[in-house]
């Protein structure tokens, strides 16, 4: 009997790093789930990732990462149709230029980058312990060493900036994934987070207004292409030879990052916060 593709979800794959992930995956011999939130996008993506791979173990899958409720429909479909997951990588991330908020009226960054993917994960979780060698790879970024967890203002409704949002929500990223690794202690799946270095893609550029565009364009040149970024998050999902957990890489290897960001009290104190906003707590609490 033929051996079955194992399986990978790669959120936001409908471009830039995303999709450079979705094809690298594929020629691994993955059975890839491209997440995405808008069906036009997501639908020309998978083409394009059948293109460039050449092969066709590959679906199209809609989820909101802004939308609690789309985020729990998503996994209820999810879970009822995979027996396994190997491979989840969270990759989709925002930038907003301006306080904008999730339709559940968390601050977008925050939102989308941390709280989406916090409870996309945990309610996938049972389907990765599954696998026989599961790994959950989350993209943060540099930007996390000048971030800080706000919790008297998490959603930044007084003082919001672009930078003090951003950077928030990838320290989110690195404290969740160090919080996860103590969670999964015992059931040899994962855990590790990854600073992709300057990609080019359009993160960053307002879709409405082409705000940044130029900047960007003229930039280009100094930039990652978005497979060489996603080379890291491949290899953290499919190298047999790692055998470390709840770190943080760049180019392939365990990376400095700041102290904040190992504070494991501080990983705890978000993790249990995250599970109040997401609706997760516990009722004894």
């Amino acid at each position: 009997m033929e051996k079955e593709n194992k399986t990978a979800l790669v959120t936001g794959a409908n471009s830039g790093m995303g999709l450079a992930t979705s094809v690298e995956l594929m020629n691994q011999g993955f059975h890839v789930v491209m997440m995405c939130r808008n069906e036009q996008r997501g639908k020309e993506a998978l083409e394009e990732a059948k293109e460039q791979s050449q092969r066709d173990e590959v679906e199209l899958m809609l989820c909101d990462l802004g939308s609690l409720e789309s985020i729990r429909r998503f996994a209820d479909e999810f879970n009822a149709r995979f027996d396994t997951l190997d491979v989840l990588i969270n990759n989709a991330g925002v930038v907003s230029t301006k306080r904008t908020t999730t339709s559940d009226g968390f601050e977008q960054m925050l939102g989308v980058n941390h709280l989406g993917h916090f409870l996309l994960t945990n309610l996938l979780l049972e389907k990765i312990k599954r696998a026989e060698e599961g790994r959950i790879v989350t993209v943060s970024s540099g930007a996390h060493k000048v971030g800080k967890i706000h919790f008297d203002d998490p959603h930044l409704t007084k003082r919001f900036n672009v930078i003090k949002g951003y950077a928030q929500s990838k320290l989110a990223n690195i404290l969740f994934t160090l919080q996860l690794d103590r969670e999964l202690e015992g059931t040899g799946v994962k855990a590790n987070c990854v600073h992709p270095g300057a990609v080019s893609t359009s993160l960053g550029v307002s879709r409405e207004s082409g705000f940044g565009r130029k900047i960007h364009t003229m930039l280009r040149p100094f930039f990652l292409t978005p497979a060489e970024g996603a080379d890291t998050a491949v290899y953290l999902a499919t190298a047999p030879e790692l055998d470390v957990s709840g770190e943080y890489f760049y180019k392939r290897q365990v990376a400095d990052r700041a102290m904040r960001s190992r504070d494991v009290m501080l990983a705890e104190e978000l993790w249990i916060w995250s599970e109040k906003e997401v609706g997760m707590a516990q009722s004894n609490d």
